[in-house]
């Protein structure tokens, strides 16, 4: 068996930040707050295994701790069927960095490598394939072509174990190129044949449904109110549904995904979330990601809570609100748009613009309409965005014209470069770049200083009131920033009323 790379005390090597010994204390103790975060193998039977695993403590000389599981299975071990590696909840502990192990991390979860190729990646980068593999061989424990066949493995196994589709729909639904592949990957990563894996999915899904129906495993606790509550006032007519029952909340909308738009509806279930689907099976890894990262299901409230508690000032808020979630948006376009709409109105009159738009050049989707893509707007022009302010909807068309013409890249993993391109065009300042970091890009330490109301709330705690202060002061909260900045919104008296942004269009 070759050798394992250890997880070492040095800084933002490993997602846990822990030494090898502390490694083996959190697993000892069977510490959840290290599940899905470390990893370990044991030399002696071959598996590797959650630290939450209820199997025997293993000797600690026969254990090698991994950050990521492609790293265990690039050292020659195979999943634990007991604890199930591949069904730990994700980890944010990448999210925050923009280095190059971050950035291709990423893109790969993202499905880089499934779509092009590990040159292509490098080639986004801007490195050569040498490098980037050597890069993320020394931080992660496993190079980008492992990755991605993980990634593969374990979207091939969620769809084995909850549907009932055949294995040959599965192994191309998960990105695979061939049967041979799938089977060689599946006994490298879980030592058995694919049609072992195999259970009766649950719930059963009629016959004459064709709906794709998932459950994606979160941390608890999760505060399900709260994500409720902002998708519900954000809801964009004809966009997205927002239903309320004595279960709790279903939320329906239109996701864009690689193939088709397709119509998601997602609802809250325990420790996990259920999502129905018409997308196109080709993209159920893209849709699990969006989903995963729309509610903010790899947040770990024990980490950004011990972190943001340590400030005598957030303690309290973090105290009543032990399970916040940062929700994004599922289209980082979209929250462009949002976010210019939104300048100076109400979130309920930024809605009713957006619905407007939506209405008049969205796309039909199930009965549903889809956002209108950058194209679709650029050669609308400014003129037919009505109801806004004449300079705000010439901000939306340049901000069109840019992402149509390649001019911005939403899509680019260096969100600082992304930035300063946003920041270059008319109408987009500091405030509505921020918002698109925190709610487009999913930055965990996104904390738009600006924001009108989250200064008001700072004040009212003591807290500078301008922006630059509170900036200077929110440096203590990094790399948990979006989650301090969630916990101030939701501690101001503002809001329990419509709420407006900070920024003038310039």
């Amino acid at each position: 068996m070759s050798s394992a790379v250890d997880v070492v005390e040095q800084p933002g090597l490993a997602p846990a930040g822990l030494d090898s010994e502390a490694a083996y204390a959190a697993l000892s103790a069977r510490d959840r707050r290290f599940d899905g975060r470390i990893w370990f193998g044991v030399t002696s039977t071959g598996v590797y295994c959650r630290p939450v695993c209820p199997a025997q403590t293993p000797r600690r000389e026969n254990v090698r701790f991994f950050a990521a599981p492609a790293a265990a299975v690039s050292a020659g071990f195979r999943a634990c069927r007991r604890c199930r590696p591949d069904s730990a909840p994700g980890s944010r502990h990448w999210d925050h960095r923009g280095d190059l192990v971050a950035r291709a991390l990423r893109l790969i979860a993202d499905g880089a490598v499934d779509d092009g190729s590990v040159a292509g990646l490098a080639r986004t980068l801007h490195v050569s394939e040498r490098h980037l593999h050597r890069s993320l061989v020394a931080e992660v424990g496993a190079g980008p072509q492992q990755l991605a066949l993980s990634r593969r493995a374990q979207t091939a196994r969620l769809l084995i174990e909850q549907t009932d589709l055949p294995l040959s729909d599965v192994a191309f639904a998960a990105g695979f190129s061939s049967i041979r592949q799938f089977n060689d990957v599946m006994r490298r990563e879980f030592g058995a044949p694919p049609s072992s894996l195999r259970r009766a999915p649950a719930p059963t899904v009629p016959s004459a449904d064709q709906a794709l129906v998932l459950r994606l495993r979160l941390r608890p606790p999760y505060d399900a109110d709260g994500v409720g509550a902002f998708l519900r006032a954000r809801a964009v007519p004809g966009l997205e549904v927002h239903e309320l029952s004595r279960r709790g909340w279903t939320h329906r909308r239109v996701v864009p995904l690689p193939n088709r738009p397709a119509v998601a509806e997602v609802r809250l279930d325990g420790d996990h979330v259920v999502v129905r689907s018409d997308a196109d099976l080709r993209d159920t890894a893209a849709l699990v990601r969006r989903v995963r990262r729309w509610l903010d299901l790899d947040a770990d409230p024990a980490t950004v809570g011990a972190a943001l508690s340590g400030d005598p000032v957030l303690a309290p808020l973090v105290a009543a609100l032990p399970g916040m979630r940062v929700p994004t948006t599922v289209d980082p376009w979209e929250t462009l748009v949002r976010a210019v709409v939104g300048q100076q109105v109400s979130v309920a009159g930024a809605t009713t613009l957006l619905g407007r738009i939506v209405a008049e050049h969205g796309s039909d989707v199930a009965g549903m309409r889809a956002f209108p893509s950058p194209d679709v707007l650029a050669a609308a022009g400014p003129d037919v965005l009505g109801g806004m302010p004449r300079a705000r909807a010439h901000a939306v068309h340049a901000a069109a014209e840019a992402a149509a013409s390649g001019g911005v890249d939403l899509g680019d993993p260096d969100h600082d470069r992304l930035a300063a391109a946003l920041l270059a065009l008319p109408g987009i300042g500091p405030w509505t770049v921020g918002y698109l970091r925190l709610r487009g890009l999913a930055d965990p330490d996104a904390f738009p200083a600006g924001d009108l109301v989250l200064r008001q709330s700072a004040a009212a705690l003591g807290l500078p009131d301008d922006a630059r202060g509170l900036e200077a002061r929110s440096a203590a909260w990094s790399p948990w920033r979006a989650y301090a900045a969630s916990h101030l919104w939701a501690a101001s008296p503002a809001a329990r009323r419509p709420s407006r942004a900070s920024e003038e269009i310039a």
